[in-house]
């Protein structure tokens, strides 16, 4: 029985069942992408949970996740397919072997499927047993501006052209999950082709939900105390801000050591699990852990 997704709160059920705790905005544009097949472009801080919400979609719906991790040089080659050239020269040598071999369907079964390596989006755009699988196209940020144009190209159509082949059109669209860190500005043109979402850091209460979902061993007191100290950090001047995934990394550091509350000394001893530069993790250094925790805890007894 396919999950339901017929209205706003279905999707939302869909992804607190994989222990994705989403508030109304983001499920409603996830709605929308489902309904109306439209890739979902989604910006935020890293450690929001923004390729969190793919994998939790896969998940629910039981489809296949495939993703396209991107970075600095990826191009189409890369993104769409590949020929195994070992196993073609292999192909060759043997048939240079054999007398009376047929040149060209030597060439043509070079050029088969048989010796194609489908890259993520190649591979998105297959026949999958299971539906359309989910296609995570995570943090393009990081790509060159001449991907973005093929991407722009691929996803109009949901096709791809392989010249030895000819065009691959996929039998049903994938379901299309875009991130970025927004390191810099992706084009317009892509963007108008997608809906859009910030992924903002959640507010307490939802962090606090998102905690519980994740860590459920962790203590009430301790939970607190661990949220309410990192939203108060992500006030400070640093250069890098925690995001989620620091707060539930950090969670589990302190269970695993047995920690009851905070403490200056139990920060200092565990500050890398939510702090990734030296810089800031100085800033922490001293009395200022103390301070930013009687702060956090002043906001608690006042909430």
């Amino acid at each position: 029985m396919a999950p339901k997704t017929e209205t706003i709160e279905d999707v939302q059920a869909l992804l607190a069942g994989q222990d994705y705790v989403c508030d109304r905005s983001l499920g409603t544009v996830v709605f929308l992408a489902l309904r109306l097949g439209r890739p979902l472009f989604l910006e935020g801080e890293a450690g929001v949970g923004k390729t969190e919400i793919a994998k939790a979609l896969a998940a629910g719906l039981g489809r296949r996740l495939i993703r396209l991790q991107c970075y600095e040089g990826l191009d189409a080659a890369s993104a769409v397919y590949e020929w195994n050239f070992p196993a073609q020269m292999v192909a060759i040598r043997t048939a240079e072997a054999v007398e009376g071999t047929d040149r060209e369907a030597l060439t043509d079964e070079l050029f088969s499927d048989r010796f194609l390596i489908r890259r993520p989006l190649l591979e998105a755009m297959s026949p999958q047993a299971g539906g359309a699988p989910v296609l995570l196209i995570d943090e393009l940020d990081r790509t060159d501006e001449p991907f973005e144009a093929f991407l722009l190209e691929a996803l109009s159509d949901f096709q791809v052209t392989i010249p030895e082949l000819g065009t691959i059109r996929a039998p049903e669209p994938p379901i299309v999950i875009i991130t970025s860190n927004r390191t810099r500005e992706v084009h317009d043109a892509l963007k108008r082709r997608c809906l859009y979402h910030w992924v903002d850091y959640p507010d307490f209460s939802r962090e606090m939900n998102i905690l519980h979902a994740r860590a459920p061993e962790a203590a009430e007191a301790l939970s607190r105390e661990v949220v309410g100290f990192v939203q108060r950090l992500r006030s400070e001047d640093l250069f890098k801000k925690p995001g989620v995934a620091e707060t539930i990394d950090w969670a589990k550091c302190l269970l695993a050591l047995d920690a009851v509350q905070l403490s200056p000394e139990v920060i200092a001893d565990t500050i890398g699990a939510i702090l990734k530069y030296q810089d800031d993790i100085q800033r922490l250094q001293g009395s200022e852990a103390k301070r930013i925790l009687d702060e956090a805890r002043a906001g608690l007894e006042t909430a």
